[in-house]
């Protein structure tokens, strides 16, 4: 597996190319980007600004692991507005054609929502309705994905939808394509479930992947820790992953940054993955290595 960090984890008036360096020089081998409604990587990007972020990769050596976006929650595919739905496809089919265009295999698609607590004055929409215009939303992008070449990965996220591994995985197969999947938040389940469980349900519709940590006796947005900080059973969720032969990106998407010296959650994040994920072995104290060497 690789080890991608996403540009939320960096504080908000980072730009690109910052942390692209920041990424490089932490040790990741990638980093995912966001698509904004304006800005560096905006709704107007074009050829221009790929080729400019491109250039900044290849000069770092730094893969770009997956395209995300936020816009979902301004335009979701649920909204009892029709306009709003639209403008929500057009977003993905934007994303689609940018991802294409940088070479990322999926990208990260919120589907809507019944309610989101974090947002003050959120729409409610009901469950049933909300579940067939996100169905029928993807199922028409669908076709745009496969020619793209590229996967739309549905998140699991505090959205009050698709509240169970079950579910989505019936979702997803009721779509019916190879070009959509999930991108599976292993912290955003920890409050109601195991993460573990998730991955072996889903099995290979998982087409990427976020670490998070979350600990339940906090709840809430203040339940989200740093890597190994919290409830995840990352031996367990590593040895799922394996068992459905993952080996596409884990990206860590550290929320919310540090207030002080922010830049040092991307550093202690990519040492907390490389011990995830066994490319370093976990540091003991010099008694616990030696008591070990003697049993």
């Amino acid at each position: 597996m690789k080890k991608g960090i996403n540009i939320w984890s960096f504080s908000g008036n980072t730009s690109i190319a910052e942390a692209i360096a920041l990424s490089k020089d932490a040790g990741f081998d990638g980093i995912e980007l966001s698509l904004n409604e304006s800005g560096e990587l905006g709704l107007q990007a074009g050829d221009q600004e790929v080729k400019q972020i491109k250039a900044r990769l290849e000069e770092a050596e730094l893969e770009i692991a997956g395209l995300a976006t936020g816009l979902y929650w301004d335009y979701p595919m649920t909204s009892n507005d029709p306009v709003v739905r639209e403008k929500a496809m057009d977003i993905c089919k934007k994303q689609l054609e940018l991802a294409a265009a940088f070479g990322v295999d999926a990208i990260l698609v919120i589907p809507g929502a019944v309610g989101v607590d974090f947002i003050p004055g959120a729409a409610v929409v009901d469950y049933e309705y909300a579940y067939n215009r996100a169905q029928e939303s993807i199922s028409q992008l669908a076709p745009y994905a496969q020619s793209a070449g590229v996967s739309i990965a549905i998140e699991n996220v505090w959205n009050k939808f698709l509240l169970s591994p079950l579910e989505l995985r019936t979702f997803i197969d009721e779509v019916g394509s190879d070009f959509v999947g999930s991108y599976f938040d292993v912290g955003n389940v920890v409050y109601s479930g195991y993460p573990e469980h998730w991955i072996r349900i889903l099995g290979t519709r998982i087409k990427k992947v976020h670490f998070k940590d979350y600990r339940r006796q906090a709840g809430g947005l203040h339940g989200f820790v740093d890597l190994l900080a919290g409830d995840v059973n990352y031996p367990a969720v590593v040895e799922a992953l394996r068992g459905i032969h993952y080996d596409n990106y884990v990206t860590a998407e550290m929320i919310p940054p540090y207030n002080h010296y922010s830049e040092q959650i991307i550093y202690n994040t990519s040492k907390s993955m490389d011990v995830i994920l066994g490319r370093t072995p976990s540091l003991r104290p010099s008694g616990a290595r030696q008591h070990q060497s003697q049993s």
